[in-house]
């Protein structure tokens, strides 16, 4: 059941900020989003990731997408500030996965 372990989510445009999330939310849409991110430029819009990750997210945590973009934001920023996802200097804002 969601809800019972938490996990820490971090803010790259704020570092001294964190907040502890629904661990099971957060891995879910973590996954999804570093699933669909490309390791390559230009990388892909918020709004591309959005509607590629919808599909891929659990219906039980998710349903209609409900909350997906707010957990979409926190990943892609918390992602960021773990230095796994890079923004391009581009308009509209692009992100790609950091290359191994």
């Amino acid at each position: 059941m969601s809800g019972s372990r938490k996990t820490e989510m971090r803010n790259f445009t704020s570092p001294e900020h964190s907040m502890m999330v629904d661990a099971e939310k957060y891995e879910a849409m973590r996954d999804a989003y570093l699933k669909v991110l490309p390791d390559t430029e230009p990388g892909i819009t918020a709004a591309e990731a959005k509607a590629a990750v919808l599909p891929l997210l659990p219906e039980a945590l998710f349903p209609a997408g409900k909350t997906a973009g707010w957990w979409l934001k926190g990943v892609q920023l918390d992602q960021e500030a773990r230095g796994t996802v890079v923004r391009e200097k581009s308009k509209p804002l692009r992100f790609r996965r950091v290359r191994a």
